[in-house]
This record gives C-alpha cells, structure tokens and sequence, in this order.
C-alpha cells in the first residue's frame, strides 16, 4: 500500500512514531526559537487508565479511536507573552500549525478540526 499523497509506500507503525517524535522535536524548536513556550498536554491514553486521585476511568479522554491511545498523537499547550492561548484561531497556533503541516505528508494539525493544541500522524485515515 502507498501513500495516497506522496506516492511512497506507507510507512510502518513503528515508523509512524517514531516520525511523530522526530517531527515534534523540530516543532518545539521552531516554536521555541519564535518566543513561544509549550507545556506538555495529553500524549499517550492507556484505556482503562487511574486518574491521579486513583479511580479508574474506562471510558478515556479522548473520542474512540482517538490516536492517543496509539502514540500518534500529542496535545501541547501554547503560551503567548505568559498567557495560554485555547482559540484555534490564534495567529500563533496557525503559524505553528502550517509548520507541523509541513514537516510531513502524514503530519495532521487539528486546528483543521476546531482542536488547535492536538498534532498528530495519519495513520488508517485518521488525524
């Protein structure tokens, strides 16, 4: 199976990971270098997973089938001169998310879905 828009044989799902890694070192880079600072948001989801006061939650954090529980996706969150900036919108996550969009074919920003912290790696037709 190939790529649809590269033309390039798909990539494994380790490959697939490993690029989410690669790929995000170079978007804190950049955002860093452009004053912005990020904080660690959600990443990995175990399902069913303990809450930090110990309950046991079955249901997730994410939808179903959501690529966090694959390790394909990461959520960050976005600071601006001290404040934290939510709004997909914001001129900052734009910019950052045109440059996550540009590292790969397969590098999927969910400021396209109203989800502007979230970036991810396509994998069976899912950001």
């Amino acid at each position: 199976m190939s790529d649809v828009r590269s033309g390039q044989p798909e990539l494994t799902y380790r490959e697939k990971q490993f690029l989410l890694v690669k790929c995000l070192g170079e978007f804190i880079r950049f955002a860093t270098q452009r004053g912005y600072e990020l904080t660690l948001g959600e990443a990995y989801i175990a399902t069913p997973r303990r809450t930090r006061d110990g309950k046991v939650v079955d249901n997730g954090v994410h939808m179903r089938g959501s690529l966090h529980y694959e390790r394909l996706a990461i959520d960050l969150n976005l600071f601006v001169d001290g404040v934290y900036i939510t709004a997909s919108d914001h001129p900052a996550w734009v910019e950052l998310g045109h440059f996550w969009e540009a590292l790969d074919p397969s590098c999927r920003w969910g400021g396209r879905f109203a989800d502007g912290n979230h970036l991810s790696v396509t994998h069976e037709g899912r950001a």
